[in-house]
């Protein structure tokens, strides 16, 4: 069988802590939990994800450290629960270490609606010059869990969590070049309490 072309792991693992610990993922966007949303922008976006067109063929994973059958319903699942929440570098590491294919795509389980060329645009910059690591930049910042790796980096991603170290300063350490997604910086913006999904959901009632 052959080796899928890129992983793609969703980062669901954080505590969600101005959710009242909930899980993120599981919170409830409309009339469905968020994980499906992002699935959903995935099969839309990425060709080749489950569900998707025909196409290259992809490896979708989700990092959770709660709640595994209820994401295993929509993928295959990575666990890191017994070290707890060790932040979202630990999501990287473990998503690296697991991936099926040499590239990974990382997103954030609480972003509903990235840009739908994300994957296209950093892999066009990954190709283009050679670097282990490309993350998108939004004009404004750094998004650091929207970024594109290259699955021998896994070692030192374990490392760098092991120790500690945030996913912006071991970006840093390794070189990742940014990649200009300015034009596109409102389709980054999370949803991390209450009045975030609530605000999320009356647009999208206004947009039926």
């Amino acid at each position: 069988m052959a080796r899928p072309a890129l992983t793609v792991a969703i980062l669901a693992g954080g505590a969600a802590l101005r959710l009242g610990g909930r899980d993120k993922g599981l919170e409830i966007l409309g009339d469905r939990p968020l994980i499906e949303w992002v699935i959903a922008y995935c099969r839309r976006s990425i060709v080749g994800v489950p569900g998707s067109d025909a196409g290259r063929e992809v490896d979708l994973l989700i990092v959770a450290n709660r709640h595994l059958e209820a994401f295993a319903r929509y993928a295959r699942v990575r666990t890191d629960a017994e070290a707890g929440f060790r932040g979202p570098l630990a999501g990287v590491a473990s998503a690296l270490e697991t991936a099926a294919a040499e590239r990974v795509l990382t997103l954030p389980v609480d972003c509903p609606f990235p840009p739908a060329d994300l994957a296209a645009r950093l892999e066009a910059a990954m190709h283009a010059g050679g670097a282990a690591a490309v993350v998108a930049h939004d004009g404004q910042r750094r998004q650091p869990l929207f970024a594109l790796y290259r699955r021998e980096l896994a070692a030192s991603a374990a490392e760098a969590a092991a120790a500690g170290q945030g996913v912006h300063a071991w970006q840093d350490a390794i070189g990742a070049a940014e990649v200009d997604f300015s034009d596109r910086h409102r389709q980054f913006h999370n949803l991390n309490t209450p009045e975030d999904f609530a605000a999320c959901a009356d647009a999208l009632r206004s947009c039926e």
